[in-house]
């Protein structure tokens, strides 16, 4: 099963962009981000036309994430447990079954700038949220994956001028310590356990020529739980689609699965 997370920076904006991806590249299960748009006015038919079931949970105008799969979704869950008054659209789960079950958390984690600030609290609050989710999951020993646009630089190597980010809320030493804590629970993650060293990203900002000079950070990631990573047969970045016509800021992370 090839499971793509793609933050497409608004959906209806680059309805043409997404859907020529789809045909072309095929995967069986999409998780996206930064749909923008409320859930009764997401644009679901050319999705269904295509052989997708289509689960989202969106706001209007920001945030908001969608699970396309060509496999049955099933037991949808919307919004990250923790904190009944978050309003923000930033997460969905559900499960696919092929020969296996498999879990299927797709975020869009706050980006927290200006740090310090209440975003960034929030940012950290919010990743607070998630560990406890994933050690909820972990807890039911049910094969899982989270997958999305993650907001957080793990690695100097991650950025190709990682001095302009050290006082960025992607790449404080709070932000990275609570990628770590996720970690540590014992969560795999995927792209680093297939490849090593600099100069691979997953977003080139629109400003100041980015994508033309390889500026570019890896912040879109996939985790995998202990059961999850043993199913991994491969992961990777598709860089080229940034170079589409009328792309999103960010590209594809791939993670193909034995399922």
């Amino acid at each position: 099963m090839k499971i793509a997370t793609f933050n497409i920076n608004g959906v209806k904006a680059r309805i043409e962009t997404l859907l020529a991806w789809l045909d072309e590249a095929q995967p069986d299960v999409a998780l996206l981000q930064e749909i923008k748009s409320v859930d009764e006015g997401f644009p679901r038919e050319p999705f269904e036309e295509r052989g997708y079931s289509v689960e989202t949970h969106g706001q209007k105008g920001f945030n908001g994430v969608a699970i396309l799969s060509k496999v049955p979704l099933e037991d949808v869950m919307r919004g990250l447990p923790g904190d009944d008054t978050d309003e923000q659209a930033r997460y969905i789960e559900a499960t696919v079954v092929g020969e296996r079950a498999l879990r299927l958390c797709c975020l869009y984690l706050p980006n927290g700038n200006p740090a310090p600030g209440p975003k960034y609290d929030y940012k950290l609050a919010w990743m607070d949220r998630l560990r406890a989710r994933a050690q909820d999951l972990l807890a039911a020993e049910e094969p899982f994956l989270m997958g999305g646009d993650y907001n957080i630089i793990p690695q100097a190597e991650d950025a190709a001028k990682p001095e302009s980010w050290q006082t960025d809320a992607l790449h404080l030493p709070a932000s990275r310590e609570k990628f770590r804590l996720l970690e540590n629970l014992g969560l795999t993650e995927a792209f680093r356990a297939r490849h090593a060293g600099p100069g691979h990203y997953s977003f080139w900002d629109y400003q100041a020529g980015a994508w033309d000079r390889n500026n570019g950070i890896r912040i879109d990631h996939f985790l995998l739980s202990p059961e999850a990573a043993d199913m991994m047969e491969d992961c990777w970045i598709e860089t080229a689609q940034r170079g589409s016509t009328k792309p999103s800021d960010h590209t594809p992370v791939w993670v193909e699965m034995g399922v």
